[in-house]
């Protein structure tokens, strides 16, 4: 899962920085739907041939929905960045304000996984987490080392981790001529020549090393963001229907080939979404459609999107223990305990997400510095007080 910044930021301490609307609103869809491709997964097994009926077929794509995450992110970072001439202010503070706005609630949500996992339900199939377990996704490296996982989810939060990584290097080819082109292929190239192990669905744990695989869907949003800087002729370039007519051969390649053999070929389908989801997520930033930009800045929409990281982080844990302690004691297996689920484990997880946003993440995202929140608490006290 892609850190859901909240506002296009960059890596510039001292830019204004401004926000696109809509964007939130994609983000809290997304993370919406991984919550239901979580509770699809763990109730029907067999993945990806699941034991599902095939009219659910559409929530085995979680992984697409990550990918969708890692250009939304790559383009929210790069907009501050591209309204500065791609000019970065400095690697150090932008990993440090990244460091701030992604760890306070991944350690948060991670203390609460390891209890879950220890004393309701493992969350890993080699049983309950290890001292190694903390060690290793308490120091996000757990796309580089294997440990037994704590929260499934956070495999992407490893990956995003490196990617941060390679943002400053990335603006740095974009600054150059033919800038966006040499910087996707610079992300994608190595990748596809090296061919690199095909992971079947998504990635099993004891599978790692998958930032390499999805670089190039990342550096594809950063190309992106060029487009809400540029000319009002390109920014009125009808970016929807170009989304449309992008996604359109890997959509009909699906439904001929089928949703298992899509879920086993994610690598190349990766790429092959990558530009149709920029072009959707370029054309909400530029106003257009106007029907779906309402859509996604409407209320509850927009209030998703404010809290989709917090959802994303600790959504698993509370599906894994409604499907494997609370709904075999109510409803037998299968779509009873589909329904059971969405019916109990969706609205705990969200209403859940949103208290654990505003003690662990929105304080950390509207504040840039222990020194501001502080001063922030004292004004409030200072005011009740009077």
């Amino acid at each position: 899962m892609v850190v859901p910044a909240g506002r296009a930021e960059g890596v510039s301490g001292g830019d204004v920085r401004r926000q696109v609307l809509g964007l939130d609103g994609l983000r809290g869809l997304a993370a919406l739907y991984v919550v239901l491709f979580h509770c699809w997964l763990y109730t029907f097994p067999g993945y990806p041939n699941s034991s599902a009926p095939p009219w659910l077929d559409g929530l085995m794509f979680g992984r697409l929905a990550v990918v969708f995450f890692l250009v939304l992110s790559g383009f929210s970072l790069a907009i501050s960045p591209a309204r500065h001439g791609w000019r970065s202010g400095g690697v150090g503070e932008f990993l440090r304000r990244r460091a701030w706005r992604i760890l306070p609630p991944y350690w948060a949500a991670l203390v609460m996984s390891l209890l879950i996992s220890w004393f309701v339900v493992p969350a890993s199939r080699f049983g309950p987490p290890t001292g190694s377990s903390v060690l290793v996704y308490g120091l996000l490296a757990q796309d580089m080392v294997t440990a037994p996982t704590p929260n499934g989810a956070f495999w992407s939060i490893g990956v995003e981790a490196e990617l941060y990584l390679l943002f400053p290097l990335l603006l740095f080819v974009r600054r150059r001529r033919w800038g966006a082109v040499v910087m996707v292929a610079f992300a994608s190239l190595p990748v596809v020549v090296l061919a690199l192990t095909a992971v079947g669905g998504s990635p099993e744990e004891g599978v790692n090393q998958l930032a390499p695989h999805l670089a190039p869907v990342f550096a594809a949003g950063v190309a992106g963001a060029g487009i809400v800087v540029a000319s009002d002729r390109v920014r009125r370039l009808p970016w929807g229907w170009f989304a449309v007519v992008a996604a359109l051969p890997v959509l009909a390649l699906g439904v001929v080939r089928g949703s298992v053999w899509t879920v086993t070929h994610y690598f190349w389908v990766d790429l092959a979404v990558a530009p149709a989801m920029t072009m959707l997520i370029a054309a909400v930033a530029t106003g257009r459609p106007a029907a779906l930009v309402r859509l996604l800045t409407a209320r509850p929409v927009r209030g998703l999107g404010s809290f989709s990281y917090s959802l994303y982080l600790i959504h698993l844990p509370i599906v894994l223990a409604v499907i494997r302690r609370v709904a075999p004691h109510f409803v037998s297996p299968g779509l009873p305990t589909f329904g059971f689920t969405l019916l109990v484990a969706l609205p705990v997880s969200v209403v859940g997400a949103w208290l654990f946003a505003r003690i662990f993440e929105l304080p950390f995202k509207g504040n840039r510095s222990w020194k501001s929140m502080i001063a922030l608490c004292r004004s409030r006290l200072t005011g009740g007080i009077q």
